[in-house]
């Protein structure tokens, strides 16, 4: 790749905030003893671990990396996970951590704080027969180099710590990785690079294209995550990566963005992927990389919770040993009979359906059905509405939407891939940001969410009202500059639509596209007499996906007309299953 395209940044230090008991540089071999509290909220160690402080590890490239490696005590080899991101190895006990788990409802008291943000809990894992390894990756604290964002480099930088890992005297030659988020996207671009010692990964909820799925999600400039992540995630000595120079500079897909994208295709080592319908950050990335890695041994879970809380609970951990187990200890334990596939049906009432077994996602039992939308009834139709008729909105109104209704009369589940097929026109502009969205409604008409982490509360509430959308799920979204519409004929599907984003075509005066927009995947029970809202507007309906970032605000003025019926029949379509008799 050309080295004009990357842009970088100082690297400045951050709050204390950020940093953990262990931050420090501290190199040594230190025994941490059954009942080692690393601070006073933290889980007691079960166990006796080996603390190998900042080792140094050198790159292919000759840059120092700095690693802690959490091992148990004794002489009998034993397996590694890695923990990959460029958040602090120390900073499991920081304060902005302990802030994330007061946020989401978790105890600090449930790990040992040992563990990397996001990462596997040594006191766990090192109890049960693993290693833990917790880098400050290129450009990270005392590491040495420039610090990347999410993209191939990390990949061959991974490469080489599992390699060094596997060749060291403790080991017993089979690494793992785990994760959540930052973590997640790791482990696809290191399995990519096929690292031979590699055995296993566990990647639990992950963007795995950066510019669809961080900086530019439908084609528009959405970076408030980004600068967030940026700005005030890591830090290091040297310099950072800025991605949101680079975003400005490289609006449509380049060299640049295609390094951010794994070789899913170079993806073939065992894998257990963990997802959600309700990250709007990790959603369409998990499962993208789901649908195209190679990998024969796969398997998907996909719960009803919020990454964080899944990742620590005590029955979900042990589920993810016995792949481990199976794939980094050679225990017949029975995994490879686990369904390739379990999935969530949610009713947003408290009636969640969690672990619904399954060979494939969709299901084999859905079927993409079309719903018409109707411009004169307003209502979602199994037929062509005959009338040709035009629903506009005006963009500087309060409404600046328009909607859709469907009432089911029976039981009915929707599990996979929602998609929009729709006729627009601009008028007073020639481009469109276009939001939609799907949302489940009672009897009654009433909007139904559900909250998605343990803390309830009355913050969580005001934040949750419009933005933090981890937080609490309101419905299946999507979104479209109508000038990227230009799909990717190598990678679109009937299910799935993908757009090259390589391209602006803008509209001229009084013309009318069609245009295909891919909504989050779901899995939505509706019981008789519920209904499905479908929302088309000008704004971002659901907010910022983070408390604390900026709301993207779309480009857009004069009016937008969905057009709907005759030879413009707009459509929703949506995964439906098959009523079991």
């Amino acid at each position: 790749m050309s080295a004009v395209q990357k842009m970088t940044v100082p690297s400045r230090p951050l709050p204390p905030a950020r940093t953990g008991v262990l931050t420090p540089y501290d190199p040594g071999t230190r025994t941490l003893e059954a009942g080692f509290r690393v601070a006073p909220p933290f889980r007691a160690l079960p166990v006796d671990v080996v603390l190998e402080k900042d080792v140094a590890v050198t790159l292919r490239d000759g840059v120092t990396i700095h690693v802690d490696v959490f091992r148990p005590a004794g002489t009998d080899p034993v397996p590694v996970i890695v923990a990959w991101s460029p958040y602090g190895k120390a900073q499991g006990t920081s304060v902005s951590v302990m802030g994330v788990f007061g946020l989401v409802g978790l105890d600090n008291g449930i790990v040992s704080g040992l563990e990397k943000f996001e990462g596997p809990d040594p006191a766990y894992w090192c109890a049960h027969g693993y290693a833990v390894c917790n880098p400050d990756v290129r450009g990270v604290v005392d590491s040495d180099g420039d610090s990347v964002l999410w993209d191939r480099q990390e990949g061959r930088d991974c490469h080489d710590l599992v390699e060094w890992l596997a060749d060291q005297p403790w080991c017993s030659g089979r690494v793992g990785m785990s994760g959540t988020s930052y973590l997640a996207v790791a482990q696809w671009f290191t399995a990519a690079e096929q690292p031979p010692h590699l055995a296993a990964i566990n990647p639990w909820e992950g963007v795995s294209d950066v510019y669809r799925d961080l900086v530019m999600r439908g084609g528009m400039p959405d970076t408030g995550f980004a600068r967030m992540l940026q700005e005030g995630s890591f830090f290091g000595r040297n310099q950072k990566e800025d991605l949101l120079g680079e975003a400005e500079r490289y609006p449509l897909v380049n060299e640049l963005w295609e390094d951010k994208i794994p070789a899913f295709d170079q993806i073939t080592v065992p894998a257990y992927v963990v997802a959600s319908y309700s990250n709007t950050l990790h959603t369409a990335g998990t499962f993208r990389a789901w649908r195209r890695m190679a990998s024969e041994q796969k398997w998907l879970r996909i719960h009803h919770s919020q990454e964080w809380p899944d990742y620590y609970d005590e029955a979900n951990v042990d589920d993810l040993r016995r792949f481990f187990d199976h794939y980094l200890r050679d225990l017949d334990n029975g995994w490879e009979q686990t369904p390739r596939v379990r999935y969530s049906v949610l009713d947003l009432q408290g009636g969640d359906r969690g672990g619904v077994p399954a060979d494939r996602f969709p299901p084999e039992d859905v079927t993409s059905t079309r719903f018409y939308l109707d411009g004169l009834s307003r209502k979602l139709t199994p037929t062509v509405p005959t009338a040709e008729v035009a629903t506009p909105y005006d963009v500087a109104t309060n409404q600046a939407a328009v909607s859709f209704l469907a009432r089911f009369d029976v039981e009915t589940v929707l599990v996979g891939y929602p998609k929009a097929h729709l006729w627009v026109e601009a008028q007073g502009a020639d481009d469109l940001d276009l939001f939609v969205l799907v949302q489940k409604l009672d009897a009654y008409g009433t909007p139904l969410a559900a909250f998605t982490v343990p803390n309830q509360n009355a913050r969580v509430h005001d934040l949750t009202d419009h933005g933090a959308t981890i937080l609490r799920y309101k419905g299946s979204d999507g979104r479209l500059r109508v000038s990227a519409r230009h799909l990717d004929e190598q990678l679109a599907t009937d299910e799935v639509p993908a757009h090259s984003f390589d391209r602006v075509e803008k509209l001229i005066p009084g013309e009318v596209v069609d245009v295909e927009i891919d909504l989050l995947p779901v899995g939505l029970a509706f019981h008789p007499g519920e209904q499905l809202r479908f929302v088309i507007s000008a704004r971002n309906l659901l907010g910022p996906m983070m408390p604390g970032i900026a709301e993207y605000v779309g480009a857009n003025q004069g009016r937008h007309v969905i057009h709907t019926g005759g030879a413009h029949a707009s459509y929703l379509q949506l995964p439906v299953q098959r009523r079991s008799r």
